[in-house]
């Protein structure tokens, strides 16, 4: 049975790295587990959650989210990260996260639901068009620092 918590413990957390680092690659020749965690730890004191789904007591998909509040558009539930494992993709673990992750925003008392998703993610953008997102703007960055 899937069930979907928030990573409290330290062990939860670093259970989740080997899934975050499939979205987020650039980690592994920099990161491990333990570091991935004193990450997420710093990453809380500014608000930072981490969520997951766990089957059969593997971790199948996991969210990173904050609430942030914005002139434009009040109270938000962002996502930062949003990931299923590789094997599990199409199983139903991305959209059960996706519904919680509504709900955790409607609990929180947020007006909408937000993420940014990289030019290139494809699939990701089926899924999130699918789940009824708009694309409602462009983000841009410019690095300070390499």
């Amino acid at each position: 049975m899937k069930s979907i918590r928030v990573a409290e413990s330290d062990v939860d957390i670093a259970r989740c790295f080997p899934v975050m680092a499939e979205l987020r690659t650039h980690l592994l020749p920099v990161m491990n587990s333990e570091s991935f965690v004193a990450q997420v730890r710093l990453q809380e004191k500014e608000g930072f959650r981490l969520a997951y789904v766990e089957e059969a007591e593997e971790i199948r998909a996991v969210a990173g989210y904050r609430v942030m509040n914005k002139l434009f558009n009040r109270r938000a539930l962002y996502v930062d990260d949003l990931v299923t494992r590789a094997l599990d993709r199409s199983k139903g673990y991305g959209d059960a996260l996706f519904e919680w992750l509504l709900a955790e925003g409607e609990r929180l008392d947020c007006a909408a639901l937000e993420l940014d998703s990289g030019v290139q993610r494809f699939e990701a953008h089926r899924f999130y068009l699918r789940k009824r997102m708009a694309i409602t703007s462009h983000h841009f960055a410019l690095k300070i620092t390499e």
